[in-house]
């Protein structure tokens, strides 16, 4: 039997993520040691769940990646599993540190990570491989954009994640007359939100696009959510895929089916989404064919997830002592 040790980063309240994991790991028959580390790993649910859990300094410590090394050497970890967009960068920018000592980082390479982390280079390089995306100006430019006339738009920051600093303008007057960080004014979409989740193998081809409507969101997290089968969404998958052909592993984005423009493609993020518990339990179990890729067994890939199927969170306690 193969024998893996993951490290989970940033777990935070990942304990779904980890079952995951150990469900796949099971069905494959791979001994699993999952490690979890965060700021605060004694008030982390998903490290209370882990087989250890560890202290690191938080994502813009330069002490963040030294510290995730020393893990991964002492526990001789074979993958670590980012959660949060922000650490996607340093942890990019080290690949061959942590290759060094035999461990896979589930991350793109830094051309990939710099992209999904900047809105406006998002909207403009999937525009131009023919992705459907809403149109996006720079903050500066969009206090006299035209496009303003044309209705509301969303002012949001060009790299917030979980809905932060998000507002609707709708015209100049609204506008503010300076920002704390880079700003994109973008067109606000009205419509059914959706993520699809991508698995992209080592060879970088795209195995598996799961939608999944989203039907409540808490804090830009999916909370109730149910897969769509729509061949919309393969192709809108196959045209972000070719968009950034060095991606790898599990990412998703979202899309708004716009009642007036249609499907509009709007941010990416190169790492496990939320909701991927959702796409995992209608049968694209993408932690599986993640940890088959590590531990060298042959590829279930597949596409033959099932539709239909529902997800409603519900918060759960861990207690100790």
């Amino acid at each position: 039997m193969k024998h893996l040790t993951i490290l989970i980063s940033s777990a935070g309240r990942r304990v779904g993520l980890i079952e995951c994991f150990r469900q796949s790991a099971a069905t494959a028959g791979i001994s699993l040691d999952v490690l979890a580390c965060d700021m605060d790993p004694g008030m982390s649910a998903a490290c209370s769940a882990a087989d250890g859990a560890f202290a690191v300094p938080p994502y813009g410590d330069p002490a963040f990646v030294d510290a995730m090394i020393e893990i991964v050497r002492n526990h001789k970890v074979d993958l670590v599993v980012p959660t949060i967009d922000p650490e996607l960068t340093p942890l990019a920018a080290s690949l061959d540190r942590f290759e060094a000592l035999g461990a896979r980082v589930h991350v793109s390479p830094p051309c990939v990570i710099d992209l999904a982390r900047d809105k406006l280079r998002t909207a403009e390089v999937l525009g131009a491989a023919g992705v459907p995306v809403p149109w996006t100006v720079p903050f500066e430019v969009g206090r006299v954009a035209t496009e303003l006339s044309n209705g509301p738009a969303f002012l949001k920051p060009s790299a917030g994640s979980a809905s932060r600093g998000i507002r609707i303008v709708n015209g100049p007057d609204d506008l503010p007359d300076a920002a704390d960080e880079p700003m994109v004014l973008q067109q606000l979409l009205v419509g059914p939100e959706f993520t699809v989740n991508l698995f992209v193998d080592q060879a970088g081809v795209m195995r598996s696009a799961v939608a999944h409507r989203r039907l409540r969101v808490r804090a830009g997290e999916v909370e109730k959510g149910r897969t769509e089968r729509d061949p919309m969404f393969r192709s809108l998958a196959e045209g972000v895929a070719r968009a950034l052909p060095e991606a790898r592993g599990v990412l998703c984005f979202q899309v708004i089916v716009d009642r007036e423009t249609g499907p509009r493609v709007f941010e990416v993020n190169a790492r496990f989404g939320g909701g991927y518990p959702l796409a995992h339990h209608a049968g694209a179990e993408y932690a599986r064919w993640l940890l088959e890729e590590v531990a060298a067994l042959p590829s279930t890939a597949h596409d033959d997830w099932r539709a239909g199927v529902l997800m409603l969170r519900y918060d759960a306690a861990i207690f100790e002592g």
